[in-house]
């Protein structure tokens, strides 16, 4: 008699609403003034608290905040940052580059900047001896699985990651020898796009799924 997997314990319901949040997310620029209930919040803070970490190091922390006065300092620094960006394109490309609302740190409710730290879990954390990043990627695992129960909530997050990383240490106090991995807006929103912002806009496409798949070796394509 075959064997029942291991962890199959989802129902299919359960299981077709995961990945309808993954192809559902989205980066949002758009916010409504809505206060999110506490319990929303918590349970989206929360995920990310439970993200996959190496070994088990934990690095990041959640700075929340809905002040305005420090919000409209954050938005001060990206907007630094966005017309320093701009600047390498040609003519044409970067003045539509500027139209692009890249933020809505003041329209948005809440800011959330999620720090990584580095030096979390000592000098030696068990997986992390060759690659010294893990703790980076393991910073990026909390924040996707925000991203993923904000969507399930019905809540929009846009990721903003034009500053100066020394700029925003100083607004929120953040120690020096941890980084703003990334500051993520959230609200509820009118709209959720069907199609990424920038692929909207004509910045660019999803690349084809048989481009970045390969088999055993770089660059196979064979059926796997």
């Amino acid at each position: 008699m075959p064997c029942t997997p291991v962890g199959r314990d989802f129902t299919q319901a359960e299981i077709d609403a995961v990945y309808k949040a993954i192809l559902a997310r989205r980066d949002i620029r758009v916010f409504l003034p809505d206060k999110l209930p506490d319990d929303v919040v918590d349970r989206i803070l929360r995920a990310g608290h439970h993200g996959p970490s190496v070994g088990y190091m934990q690095p990041w922390n959640f700075v929340v905040i809905q002040d305005k006065q420090v919000l409209r300092a954050l938005q001060a620094v990206v907007e630094k940052e966005r017309i320093r960006a701009g600047e390498p394109y040609p003519d044409a490309k970067r003045d539509y580059y500027l139209r692009l609302k890249v933020e809505g740190l003041v329209e948005a409710p809440i800011t959330i900047c999620v720090t990584n730290d580095p030096t979390r879990g000592g000098p030696h954390v068990l997986g992390r001896n060759t690659i010294p990043e893990t703790d980076l990627m393991s910073t990026a695992c909390a924040i996707e699985n925000m991203w993923l129960a904000a969507r399930a909530e019905g809540v929009a997050m846009g990721w903003v990651s034009i500053y100066e990383k020394d700029d925003v240490r100083k607004i929120l106090g953040i120690p020096d020898h941890v980084d703003p991995a990334a500051l993520l807006t959230i609200g509820y929103t009118p709209h959720f796009p069907e199609i990424p912002l920038l692929e909207r806009a004509g910045w660019g496409t999803r690349r084809d799924f048989a481009e970045v798949v390969f088999a055993n070796r770089w660059g196979n394509r064979e059926s796997l």
